[in-house]
């Protein structure tokens, strides 16, 4: 069994380079995205799966393809009894957790809980923990939201294998809540905000013509009313030509373009694209009237 292993491991390794060349980035990436998407793998099979809802960038590796932009970390929506004990208790038993053989172990030992997004009242907790691919050292970290609307309601994705193996099978945000968690963060950041992520993902989602405008609305809607923030008259900040012409924030879109090796117009440009766009839908959200 433990040649069976080892040469399970060597060929998960030898694959994963492969890839990582066949698609042109690091390979401590594509290993550490193994690691994680092996890791939602046994959280998707284990008693704890519906407690949780996949959310962030790694739907858009899902939806817009995995040469978007590079990301290596999960995030999950959780509900229930989200406090730091039974967390851990939770990631400790899907480390352990049984399934076919993947060339992938996790230490429930070194798994580490800490706040996020202090000074938030709506919070959220991150989880780092080790791992191994065959002989290669990975580190998982794991975002977890707690609390937030979901609308319209998760959906089950199966999340695709980079090798073949079993993929997990998890709830997850929608395109429209995806979109609405960034437009929040763009109103209530404005000109602080350093996040060129969310602009370029809510553009490429834009762009993608996959989102249902009634739906987004409605998601914009409850996620605002959720997070008690009120939407605002006009035209936000954060989608303003003051924001997209400040200096500063056209150098940092310029160096998240560059540290990701990613192509774009100028941030001008981006802004004026998901301002148009998002224009009437921001209208039709401020009329809305949400029940929570």
């Amino acid at each position: 069994m433990s040649g069976e292993r080892d040469g399970l491991a060597r060929s998960v390794q030898v694959r994963l380079a492969r890839h990582a060349k066949e698609i042109g980035v690091d390979p401590n990436l594509v290993l550490t995205r193994y690691g994680v998407e092996r890791f939602l793998y046994r959280l998707s099979r284990s008693p704890h799966a519906e407690r949780f809802v996949l959310k962030g960038a790694l739907l858009l590796l899902v939806w817009l393809g995995e040469n978007l932009r590079p990301t290596r970390d999960a995030d999950l929506l959780g509900f229930g009894d989200m406090a730091d004990d039974e967390l851990l208790k939770i990631f400790w038993e899907v480390c352990d957790f049984a399934v076919e053989p993947d060339a992938a172990t996790f230490d429930a030992g070194s798994a580490k809980v800490e706040p996020i997004r202090e000074g938030d009242a709506y919070g959220g907790r991150r989880i780092v923990l080790q791992g191994r691919i065959g002989t290669a050292r990975v580190s998982v970290q794991v975002d977890i939201g707690i609390g937030d609307a979901v609308t319209p309601e998760p959906q089950w994705l199966e999340y695709p294998s980079l090798l073949g193996f079993p993929s997990p099978r998890l709830r997850a945000y929608p395109r429209e809540t995806v979109v609405a968690e960034k437009v929040h963060a763009m109103v209530v950041l404005g000109t602080r905000n350093s996040r060129k992520k969310d602009y370029f993902d809510v553009r490429a989602l834009l762009r993608e013509d996959e989102l249902d405008e009634t739906l987004l609305v409605n998601a914009i809607a409850a996620t605002f009313a959720r997070r008690r923030t009120e939407l605002p008259e006009g035209i936000p900040v954060g989608l303003s030509d003051v924001f997209s012409n400040d200096p500063t924030h056209q150098a940092q879109w310029r160096a998240f373009l560059a540290k990701n090796r990613l192509e774009g117009p100028e941030l001008a440009d981006v802004v004026n694209e998901i301002r148009e766009h998002l224009k009437p839908v921001l209208e039709r959200a401020r009329g809305q009237k949400v029940t929570e």
